[in-house]
């Protein structure tokens, strides 16, 4: 029985915790898309900091990635993932204090 209650908490209480990691990413129709460079920004675009952290390059100039986490788009390690390779996406969102903010993420170069 113990095992039993034991199991049905870890069910319940593990898509909480999936979810709470997890931001939708809706196009906008009425506005624009940009098209950016993509990668990592601390392997790819030279960009201080810690660990591997999704940035796009918009109009020559890198920024992190805010409400998209790096290993939302696969694995960030593999052959052609973001910290061995620089990809082409479609985006929506804003610049704020130094971050972009993005509403849409969508890849459209090839995965090889």
């Amino acid at each position: 029985m113990k095992f039993f209650i034991i199991v049905l908490l870890f069910l319940l209480h593990t898509p909480i915790l999936n979810a709470q990691d997890t931001t939708q990413l809706k196009i906008n129709y009425s506005k624009k898309l940009l098209k950016v460079e993509a990668a990592c920004g601390q392997c790819q675009f030279k960009m201080a900091g810690k660990g591997c952290t999704l940035a796009v390059r918009i109009k020559g100039k890198p920024y992190f990635v805010d409400k998209a986490h790096i290993d939302a788009f696969g694995d960030a390690h593999s052959k052609m993932g973001f910290c061995n390779a620089i990809r082409k996406a479609k985006v929506q969102g804003e610049v704020v204090d130094n971050k972009f903010v993005v509403t849409y993420f969508e890849l459209f170069d090839k995965k090889d």
